[in-house]
């Protein structure tokens, strides 16, 4: 036995316990993560700092996240990977990781997923390129060659600014050569720059537009909350035309008399707010940041950086600038927060309005929710007295509310094969011949939504939803609106293969400008829709033609209602008033109330008045009859007393569950289990599992269930606690929408 001692393997030392962090990584299915810091690295790994870390053989960029306590049994020190390196960025701050954490938890997202969204520009992450530039030294030239050559670029460089050797060649005259070889004298010093420059900074000292007595008061309501500083939310409810953009300009410029103050302005599509920046230019003299998915990836890096570093005093986004990493937020505003674009609808499922105003809670800052038409939700909000609200009422200057009719369709109906009323008809010859512009609007893209065979019935669908194709007659091709899927449109029928017997059903905005061009032949029409507008330049020169006066009639679909002012713009079509009622959608009253009040104000926004009809084969509808009674008021109180009487949002919860796979039976199958351990409750009543209206999307069959509860029940947790108790079948696929907007 003492022999055997003697070869007994020693115990190991054990490994000291140095200093760990936990790490929150942009990837999904993951938490936080534990890592060590290495020696080299203590003291610089501190909360919030951005690092790169090993991860599954690569390397991937996370951040330090705050201590979770009781995040399971750590792993021993000595398996912990190490920290490799930090990033020189400035640390996140601790407002924006308390509201990654937040939208996670009410999101029922992984933390990773809504982190991506901070760390969305890659090239940011990377060291910014750099350019060699040249600058004129005080050096004597005594002694040193001089040539004219050299004696040119001496003088362009006279003035003291840096630049590029190219720029300075062409300036002098001549070659590259010589300005690198003056460098060698000492005549000439390099000096490594920056791709990206500096953004220039807003001048809040310019003079804004005179404001009305009303616009004041609402404009002091603001900037006085701004200065007191801390959270406040107000809702900014003023009709089309109103100036409310200028009234909230002056509380962006309080907030910007704070010395490194930031803000950020929302909007709902980043494309179409040409007049808003040219709006904001003539009022601060600069441009202000713009972020959105458009914008190219330099532009992205030198934007996410500006921001980061407190740069970038304003900036106006889209929905994912909420998650940009300002370094001192201090004024929010939400532009036109009725807009349903600011609900998104893949990934991470979140309401940027909503998240706005968590957004601006822990910021500590004030908020402004602006719209003509404010959404039923935060009317509630105001008249519950959780938002302070501030009214305008009267159009700027001398434009006044355009005269409204509605237009029955059953007694004056357009002649066979057309879409125009001989009533819109001649309003619209009558617009012409005095010289001003007229808007048709329709929210439907393309040609026709349907296209089937008059002999045998055929409808061409998608391949691979259940939809069916739109034709785009412009670009001569089939469309599927859900998938992208494209197809030429054929000469013969694909089922009983009959020429000439394909026919285009209903009408789009291709098939109206098609009548109009017909009418018209004379008028310099366009379309104006996301499939001719494919980028925000294209928006911006579309919109000045329009507000330049070099188009007579525009067509347009959505796109049209957001904000334009065209000042020779006096009659507005509604060419099918009814056609977002259709559907039973929650919101579709709401909804399409206030589409059309926004697509009515562009009519008579200048000295001109203003004229707006309504085509409708229910003219009696609530909704045309609060358009044409201008009752705006009645109509959402009667929302809201039927919205309370079934206990439906905002004064109920609801959840949707959108099932989807390749496999109908198991995406069917895992509905049923989900259905058979519903949580059982008062309060809660589960739907479904129920075939989506579209019911295939990508190759996928979709089923929905929806949660509705009443709104003292915290939903998100009852959700996770049901969700853990089921297995779905393989390569299904559980996405949870809370407060769901669409139930397609």
């Amino acid at each position: 036995m003492r022999q055997a001692q003697l070869f007994e393997t020693p115990e190991p030392e054990p490994v000291p316990e140095g200093e760990r962090v936990q790490v929150l990584l942009p990837v999904p299915s993951l938490g936080v993560l534990d890592y060590a810091v290495p020696e080299h690295l203590v003291g610089q790994v501190k909360e919030g700092a951005i690092i790169e870390v090993p991860l599954a053989g690569r390397m991937a960029v996370g951040v330090v996240w705050d201590q979770v306590p009781g995040n399971g049994k750590p792993l021993p020190y000595s398996k912990l990977k190490p920290v490799n390196r930090v990033l020189d960025l400035p640390p996140v701050r601790l407002d924006l990781r308390r509201f990654v954490d937040w939208v996670s938890a009410y999101t029922l997202s992984a933390p990773g997923p809504v982190l991506r969204m901070g760390l969305s520009a890659s090239s940011a992450l990377q060291a910014v390129p750099v350019r060699r530039h040249f600058v004129r030294t005080v050096q004597p030239t005594d002694g040193i060659r001089m040539t004219p050559a050299r004696e040119a670029v001496l003088k362009v460089l006279a003035d003291g600014t840096p630049r590029v050797a190219s720029e300075v060649a062409a300036l002098a005259g001549v070659s590259d050569a010589v300005v690198r070889t003056l460098e060698k004298t000492g005549l000439v010093e390099g000096r490594d720059i920056s791709v990206d420059l500096p953004y220039p900074q807003p001048d809040v000292g310019r003079v804004g537009p005179e404001l009305s007595d009303e616009q004041k008061l609402a404009a002091k309501a603001i900037a006085d909350k701004v200065w007191e500083g801390g959270f406040a939310p107000f809702l900014l409810d003023g009709i089309t035309g109103s100036g409310k953009t200028e009234v909230y300009f002056e509380g962006l410029v309080e907030a910007l008399k704070a010395p490194g103050a930031q803000v950020l302005v929302l909007v709902p599509e980043i494309a179409l707010t040409s007049q808003w920046l040219e709006r904001f230019e003539a009022r601060f003299g600069v441009a202000p940041v713009v972020w959105h998915s458009e914008v190219g990836q330099a532009e992205r890096r030198r934007a996410w950086r500006a921001v980061a570093s407190g740069d970038a005093r304003v900036v106006v986004g889209a929905r994912s600038a909420l998650f940009l990493p300002f370094q001192n937020l201090a004024f929010i505003t939400v532009d036109e927060e009725h807009d349903p674009s600011f609900k998104q609808e893949d990934g991470v499922l979140y309401h940027a309005r909503d998240m706005a105003i968590v957004r601006a809670k822990l910021a500590d800052c004030p908020i402004v929710l602006a719209s003509a038409t404010p959404s039923l939700e935060t009317l509630v909000n105001a008249d519950e007295g959780k938002y302070q609200k501030l009214v305008l009422r009267e159009r700027h200057g001398s434009a006044v509310l355009p005269e409204m009719k509605a237009i029955d369709m059953r007694h004056e109906p357009p002649d066979a094969g057309t879409w125009l009323s001989p009533l819109l008809v001649r309003e619209m010859e009558a617009t012409l011949a005095a010289g001003e512009q007229s808007m048709l609007f329709l929210n439907r893209r393309g040609y026709a939504p349907l296209t089937l065979c008059r002999t045998c019935g055929f409808r061409i669908e998608c391949p691979s939803c259940s939809a069916w194709l739109v034709e785009h007659r412009f670009r001569h091709e089939l469309q599927c609106h859900h998938c992208g899927h494209v197809e030429p449109i054929p000469t013969a029928c694909p089922e009983c293969k009959n020429e000439e017997t394909l026919v285009a059903c209903g009408p789009g905005v291709e098939r109206l400008f098609e009548e109009v061009k017909h009418r018209f032949p004379t008028a310099r029409t366009s379309v104006m829709t996301s499939d001719t507008m494919m980028s925000p330049s294209a928006t911006a020169h579309m919109v000045q033609q329009i507000a330049s006066g070099h188009l007579d009639i525009v067509i347009g679909t959505q796109i049209v209602t957001k904000g334009y002012h065209f000042p020779n713009l006096t009659l507005v079509g509604v060419v099918d008033a009814d056609l977002g009622l259709r559907g039973g959608d929650l919101r579709a009253g709401e909804r399409t109330y206030q589409q059309l009040v926004q697509v009515s104000g562009r009519a008579g926004r200048a000295e001109k008045p203003g004229r707006v009809f309504l085509q409708s084969y229910e003219p009696e509808h609530p909704v045309v009859h609060a358009l044409l009674s201008g009752d705006g008021e009645a109509f959402m109180a009667a929302e809201k007393a039927a919205r309370d009487r079934h206990h439906m949002p905002p004064f109920g919860r609801l959840v949707a569950l959108i099932l989807s796979g390749p496999e109908m039976a198991d995406v069917l199958e895992t509905g049923r289990m989900l259905a058979s351990k519903a949580p059982v409750e008062r309060g809660v009543s589960v739907v479904g599992p129920a075939p989506a209206p579209m019911a295939r999307v990508r190759g996928q069959h979709r089923f929905r269930l929806l949660v509705h509860t009443t709104k003292i029940i915290k939903v998100q947790p009852l959700v996770r606690a049901w969700l853990s108790r089921i297995k779905a079948k393989r390569g299904v696929r559980i996405k949870v929408d809370i407060d769901p907007y669409s139930f397609m």
